[in-house]
């Protein structure tokens, strides 16, 4: 009785039902081995015993297994054993051990006659065959082609190990292109047993008219000179499976495939070919073909791949080979929302089941879905549905989604701006008045400056290639438009044109923004919410690749997954200390653009803002440390026992945009050689962060908070440290302790420095002379930034910032022993509240004080993200925020505010 899987295959599979039919002993064969997926090794030993002694023998077995490949896998798919993934690994694995086995098998055969092919210093050389397309992603269908490079390392001739042997040497190119051959013979010629894969050699360069086989070399020229945009797409699956030199190869090809900068080339070049396909899937009338069709796989591997060959270059992970890894990567990346991704899968692993058993009714390459009874009564059962018609329903509502996805993605942009209202100014096509007239209707208050400011990007564009001027004339119109809409045109419009003449020489920037709205709407509001963005955005424009899909922009930042992010960046490097500073640098400019369009649209408060920026500090130090660790000639073990604390507006996690990092490094080891080895070390992390890269600088540092201030030693022992603290250290270092925290490093020494800051803090003081230290400090404070203008100075003047975190310091100094809450390092607000709550101060002026200083915060930040060097307003317009500090003041300092 034949087993109830192979039974299945009967009802769904005519191939199958003929295959048993014709060979019946192969039922019992393989009904003992459906309990479990076709190995690799399995594979291989059916293969090697009893050894194949000529080509007619390995032709002849080579089908055999693909026969009893293909009843375990297609018993095991169609009884639900068996997920997609078996199934397309089962697949790509029997094409991998079938081409090895000939290859060797033929190998052998040639050099017998021919000798060894050899390089010009005697070693041996190997045939690498690449697999491209789903082969290469080890996705291969059931019934697919496996398209195929052959290559070699390097130029030179057939020789033989024996002097005496005669043989008929060839050229290495000779020799390959036979072994090219006879490999592709012996998988897709069809004899009485059938074939094992149809072979493709179509995506060689210069394709059938190219050499079957060719050198490394030949093959790194073509691609620098000739490689055109879909040979990169379909290099992103390429994956050598037999011989070595593999690094060598993925050098040549990793800079073709993935760019080091953005590539908005690739949208236009992966539409354009999407195009040609549903052209020629519409003329052959092929809407029904699950993987060409509307909604089809095709679609979403494009959409999987678009990334990989723009932002690949940036993101190694986005570097790898199957579409469903590839799209795990976008969410982890924050390229794409998780639910477009699980749509997507959803939908691909439908499309891919139903397209092998499509192709299981007669093993043909077919995507097609069948148009008559029988098959569609076979396809429906195959599928597990009812009926064809309820398997329809649920392919149209895969599909529908998956075209959804898709045209969000490539919708063709509008390029033709010739009927813009606004074409005119740029041309110059009407008479000054009405120019004027048109510059004023659209928001601009001052014409003449903004023609003078187009004037000179005129200027400048005219050096410039014809299609480079071309784009830039189709994007002005509509950034004019845009950009008249905002609080400060002319000024926004000036720092959009300083920006335009920074990347004109990098069209694929110009395209970007002329083709996508969506990214120029988004670079005009942070050009006119700040100059500090907009000088960010000029000195980096490679930023400007984050603007392609706004919506990703404004999504709240998941830390922990940034961290793996950057981590494996930075590992992308090894031993690159230049490139890990750079991808360090860039990093962080991305995720601080991010938090700007966040902040620019009103998503984040002034705390929230502090505290992501302080989340992505920690993170760089963190990983700064690290490598500059590894990066140590010598060191005594293997992780340092030294920690990095933040102090400031670090240590209170109130970082702006801006802010420098004031740190203090610890260390806690015995060893005799530890104070040396960390103060390299201190040296080399301050480096890192400060010094000047193409990319720009990671942080401004202050270091002068350590013991003994910019007199003492560069790095600490927690011993010392501790002395310093307990037995010499001024008041206002307490208070600079009061708001310290342990960033990065050993998280003992974190342990140990939070009890020694709170033993300090929860230390007895005499009240008087606290306060009179407080006071002196204060006005010394108040010495060093004299404002001799009429505008109140948000920080520093009496009444702002200072005053308040000065009156919670000193609460903190003064009442920490009593009330060891306060000694949390949480933040000013919270503190005031705290302390309110403690009875320390009345609870109505503690929460006035804390409002008032969020809102000082708040003004402060918006002043500075404007631009402006000093933040200060006129004193009318803050004088009920200055009252409510005052009277904190008074409460806790006993005295009028200075």
């Amino acid at each position: 009785m034949i087993h109830p899987a192979l039974e299945r295959i009967t009802r769904c599979s005519r191939y199958g039902s003929r295959l048993l039919a014709a060979q019946p002993h192969l039922a019992d064969t393989v009904a003992g081995l459906l309990d479990r997926a076709c190995t690799r090794e399995a594979m291989q030993a059916f293969l090697s015993e009893p050894p194949c002694t000529d080509e007619t023998a390995l032709d002849q077995r080579l089908r055999q297994l693909r026969q009893r490949v293909w009843l375990i896998t297609t018993a095991r798919d169609l009884t639900g054993a068996a997920d997609l993934a078996e199934v397309t690994s089962a697949y790509s694995t029997l094409a991998e051990v079938c081409i090895r086995a000939a290859l060797d098998f033929h190998h052998a055969a040639l050099a017998a006659r021919h000798g060894e092919p050899r390089d010009e210093h005697g070693t041996p050389q190997q045939m690498v065959v690449v697999g491209m397309g789903k082969l290469g992603g080890g996705e291969l269908n059931v019934s697919s082609d496996i398209d195929l490079i052959y290559l070699y390392p390097e130029e030179g001739n057939t020789a033989s190990d024996d002097p005496d042997a005669r043989i008929r040497s060839l050229t290495n190119h000779e020799f390959f292109i036979r072994l090219g051959r006879k490999l592709a013979a012996s998988l897709s010629e069809n004899t009485a047993d059938g074939y094992v894969f149809r072979v493709d050699l179509r995506l060689r360069p210069w394709g059938e008219s190219g050499p079957f086989a060719m050198g490394f070399a030949m093959l790194e020229d073509y691609l620098m000179a000739q490689g055109r945009p879909w040979e990169r797409y379909a290099w992103i699956k390429a994956r050598p499976l037999t011989g070595s030199h593999h690094d060598e190869l993925a050098a040549i090809v990793r800079p073709f495939v993935f760019r080091k900068y953005l590539d908005f080339g690739a949208f236009a070049a992966i539409r354009d070919l999407h195009v040609q396909i549903r052209r020629e899937v519409a003329r052959r009338e092929m809407a029904h073909n699950v993987k060409l069709g509307p909604g089809g796989i095709r679609e979403i591997e494009f959409t999987a791949q678009v990334f990989q060959l723009i932002r690949g270059g940036q993101i190694p992970a986005l570097q790898q080979r199957p579409a469903l890894t590839v799209l795990g990567e976008l969410v982890r990346s924050e390229l794409m929302t998780a639910n477009a991704q699980q749509e997507l899968t959803r939908a691909y692993d439908f499309l891919r089941r139903l397209e092998h058993r499509i192709q299981y009714l007669d093993d043909a390459q077919t995507q097609l879905l069948p148009e008559d009874e029988e098959s569609q009564t076979m396809l429906a059962d195959a599928m597990n549905f009812p009926g064809y018609a309820a398997l329809i329903v649920e392919l149209d509502a895969h599909r529908n989604k998956v075209t959804r996805h898709f045209d969000q993605m490539f919708a063709a942009p509008q390029t033709d701006q010739n009927s813009h209202p606004l074409t005119a100014v740029l041309h110059g096509t009407a008479d000054p008045d009405t120019l004027h007239a048109l510059l004023e209707e659209a928001g601009y208050d001052d014409p003449a400056r903004v023609l003078a400011t187009l004037d000179a990007l005129r200027h400048h564009a005219a050096h410039l290639a014809e299609s480079t001027q071309l784009r830039l004339n189709a994007l002005l119109p509509p950034a004019l438009e845009i950009i008249g809409s905002q609080t400060n045109p002319s000024a926004t419009l000036e720092r959009f044109a300083a920006l335009m003449q920074a990347i004109a020489r990098r069209s694929t920037y110009l395209a970007l923004l002329a083709e996508y709205p969506a990214a120029l709407l988004q670079l005009v509001r942070l050009l006119a919410a700040s100059p500090w963005a907009a000088q960010m955005l000029t000195r980096q424009p490679q930023l400007l690749d984050e603007l392609i899909a706004p919506q990703h922009l404004l999504r709240v930042p998941d830390w922990k997954r940034r961290a793996t992010q950057l981590h494996e960046e930075l590992d992308a490097h090894p031993g690159d200390t230049e490139a890990q500073m750079d991808a360090l640098r860039r990093f962080k400019q991305v995720q601080t653009l991010r938090l700007l369009a966040q902040d620019v649209a009103g998503h984040l408060t002034v705390e929230e803002l502090s505290d992501h920026l302080s989340h992505l500090a920690d993170l760089l130090l963190a990983e700064t440390l690290a490598r500059c660790w590894t990066g140590l000639k010598t060191r005594h073990r293997d992780s340092p026992r030294f920690a990095i604390i933040g102090y400031g507006k670090l240590g209170g996690k109130e970082l702006g945009y801006a802010s420098d990092l004031d740190i203090v490094f610890l260390y806690d080891d015995d060893d005799e050689h530890a104070q040396a080895t960390y103060a390299r070390l201190a040296q080399r992390i301050n480096t890192w962060l400060g010094t000047l890269t193409p990319a720009g600088m990671l942080y401004e540092t202050d270091l002068r908070l350590r013991p003994d201030g910019a007199s003492g030693l560069l790095v600490s022992s927690t011993e010392a440290f501790r002395d310093y603290q307990l037995n010499h250290a001024w008041v206002w270092e307490h208070q600079a302790l009061s708001r310290a925290r342990f960033v990065c490093g050993d998280a003992r020494i974190g342990e140990t420095f939070e009890a020694l800051r709170c033993e300090v803090l929860h230390h007895a003081r005499d009240a008087v002379r606290l306060r009179d230290d407080v006071l002196a400090m204060r006005e010394k404070m108040h010495a060093g930034h004299v404002n001799n203008t009429e505008l109140f100075d948000l920080k520093h003047d009496s009444g702002g910032i200072v005053d308040v975190e000065f009156c919670v310091q000193y609460l903190v100094l003064r009442d920490g022993h009593a009330h060891p809450e306060l000694t949390e390092n949480i933040g000013n607000i919270k503190l005031l509240h705290r302390a309110g709550a403690a009875g320390l101060i009345p609870m109505d002026i503690a929460k006035a004080a804390a409002d008032a200083y969020r809102e000082l915060r708040r003004q402060q930040h918006a002043i500075k993200l404007s631009g402006a060097e000093f933040a200060r307003v006129p004193p009318a317009a803050m004088e009920s925020v200055r009252e409510a500090v005052r009277m904190l003041w008074q409460q806790v300092m006993g005295e009028d505010a200075g």
